[in-house]
Protein backbone atom coordinates (compact mmCIF):
# COMPACT_ATOMS: atom_id res chain seq x y z
CA UNK A 1 0.00 0.00 0.00
CA UNK A 2 0.96 3.59 -0.86
CA UNK A 3 1.18 6.54 1.11
CA UNK A 4 -2.04 7.88 -0.68
CA UNK A 5 -4.03 4.18 -0.06
CA UNK A 6 -2.95 4.38 3.36
CA UNK A 7 -4.22 7.89 4.57
CA UNK A 8 -8.07 6.51 2.54
CA UNK A 9 -7.73 3.55 4.64
CA UNK A 10 -7.39 5.79 7.85
CA UNK A 11 -10.50 8.02 6.48
CA UNK A 12 -12.97 5.11 5.81
CA UNK A 13 -11.90 3.28 9.16
CA UNK A 14 -12.16 6.89 11.28
CA UNK A 15 -15.32 8.21 9.99
CA UNK A 16 -16.69 5.07 8.89
CA UNK A 17 -17.71 5.31 4.73
CA UNK A 18 -16.94 3.96 2.35
CA UNK A 19 -14.46 3.86 -0.42
CA UNK A 20 -16.01 6.65 -2.64
CA UNK A 21 -16.27 9.03 0.30
CA UNK A 22 -12.93 8.50 1.71
CA UNK A 23 -10.99 9.27 -1.95
CA UNK A 24 -13.46 12.31 -2.65
CA UNK A 25 -12.48 13.72 1.39
CA UNK A 26 -8.93 12.73 0.16
CA UNK A 27 -8.73 14.72 -2.54
CA UNK A 28 -10.14 18.39 -0.98
CA UNK A 29 -7.92 17.70 1.72
CA UNK A 30 -5.63 17.88 -1.30
CA UNK A 31 -6.60 20.69 -2.88
CA UNK A 32 -6.46 22.41 0.48
CA UNK A 33 -3.65 21.34 1.62
CA UNK A 34 -2.74 23.41 -1.31
CA UNK A 35 -4.67 26.51 -1.52
CA UNK A 36 -7.06 25.57 -4.21
CA UNK A 37 -10.41 27.19 -4.32
CA UNK A 38 -13.04 25.00 -2.61
CA UNK A 39 -17.18 24.88 -3.90
CA UNK A 40 -17.74 25.65 -0.57
CA UNK A 41 -15.36 28.44 0.38
CA UNK A 42 -16.71 31.51 1.00
CA UNK A 43 -17.09 34.38 -1.45
CA UNK A 44 -15.00 37.22 -1.20
CA UNK A 45 -17.88 39.45 -0.13
CA UNK A 46 -19.04 37.04 2.41
CA UNK A 47 -15.41 36.57 3.19
CA UNK A 48 -14.57 40.02 4.46
CA UNK A 49 -17.82 39.82 6.59
CA UNK A 50 -16.82 36.88 8.25
CA UNK A 51 -12.86 38.72 9.18
CA UNK A 52 -14.91 41.85 10.19
CA UNK A 53 -17.14 39.49 12.51
CA UNK A 54 -13.95 37.51 13.78
CA UNK A 55 -12.14 40.48 14.76
CA UNK A 56 -11.88 41.22 18.70
CA UNK A 57 -10.89 44.08 20.55
CA UNK A 58 -11.09 45.29 23.81
CA UNK A 59 -13.91 46.80 25.78
CA UNK A 60 -13.20 49.29 28.56
CA UNK A 61 -15.71 48.60 31.08
CA UNK A 62 -16.36 50.05 35.01
CA UNK A 63 -16.73 47.87 37.84
CA UNK A 64 -20.09 48.96 38.28
CA UNK A 65 -21.32 46.99 35.18
CA UNK A 66 -19.12 44.09 35.40
CA UNK A 67 -20.60 43.76 39.30
CA UNK A 68 -17.12 43.11 40.80
CA UNK A 69 -16.99 44.91 44.17
CA UNK A 70 -13.40 45.78 44.79
CA UNK A 71 -13.83 47.17 48.21
CA UNK A 72 -10.78 46.01 49.85
CA UNK A 73 -11.07 44.18 53.45
CA UNK A 74 -9.76 45.30 56.18
CA UNK A 75 -6.17 44.04 57.45
CA UNK A 76 -5.88 42.27 60.07
CA UNK A 77 -4.21 43.68 63.29
CA UNK A 78 -0.95 41.67 64.39
CA UNK A 79 -0.42 42.67 68.07
CA UNK A 80 2.61 40.84 68.26
CA UNK A 81 4.53 42.52 65.52
CA UNK A 82 3.34 45.78 66.76
CA UNK A 83 4.20 45.17 70.22
CA UNK A 84 8.09 43.73 69.13
CA UNK A 85 8.74 46.94 66.86
CA UNK A 86 7.24 48.93 70.40
CA UNK A 87 10.47 47.10 72.20
CA UNK A 88 12.47 47.79 69.42
CA UNK A 89 12.05 51.57 69.34
CA UNK A 90 12.12 51.75 73.24
CA UNK A 91 15.74 49.39 73.09
CA UNK A 92 17.04 52.18 70.64
CA UNK A 93 15.80 55.16 72.10
CA UNK A 94 17.08 53.99 75.66
CA UNK A 95 20.27 52.26 74.88
CA UNK A 96 23.45 53.97 76.02
CA UNK A 97 26.06 52.23 73.76
CA UNK A 98 25.08 53.94 70.38
CA UNK A 99 23.13 56.91 70.12
CA UNK A 100 20.17 56.59 67.81
CA UNK A 101 18.41 59.43 66.90
CA UNK A 102 15.49 60.25 64.88
CA UNK A 103 13.77 57.01 65.55
CA UNK A 104 10.83 56.93 63.92
CA UNK A 105 8.42 54.26 63.29
CA UNK A 106 7.35 54.16 59.43
CA UNK A 107 4.86 51.11 59.87
CA UNK A 108 3.78 50.44 63.29
CA UNK A 109 3.56 46.22 62.74
CA UNK A 110 6.67 46.19 59.95
CA UNK A 111 9.29 49.08 59.68
CA UNK A 112 11.64 51.59 61.92
CA UNK A 113 13.81 54.32 60.58
CA UNK A 114 16.73 56.15 62.53
CA UNK A 115 20.06 57.89 62.21
CA UNK A 116 23.30 56.22 63.52
CA UNK A 117 27.19 58.09 63.38
CA UNK A 118 25.59 60.24 60.88
CA UNK A 119 24.33 57.19 58.60
CA UNK A 120 20.45 56.18 57.88
CA UNK A 121 19.05 52.80 58.78
CA UNK A 122 15.65 51.01 58.57
CA UNK A 123 14.67 47.91 60.48
CA UNK A 124 12.37 45.79 58.79
CA UNK A 125 9.91 43.04 60.49
CA UNK A 126 9.05 40.05 58.41
CA UNK A 127 6.98 37.27 59.87
CA UNK A 128 6.90 33.91 58.00
CA UNK A 129 4.23 32.07 57.25
CA UNK A 130 3.62 28.45 58.44
CA UNK A 131 5.32 25.68 56.93
CA UNK A 132 2.52 23.50 54.77
CA UNK A 133 2.66 19.90 55.89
Amino acid sequence: MNKDELQIQRIMDGLHCSKEEAEAIYECDKGIDHNEKMDFDLSADKQKIAQKMARTGTRKTSMKETGLNLKTRPRKENATKAAIIAEIVKFLNGNEAFLAQNVTILNKERQISFDLDGEKYEITLTQKRKPKN
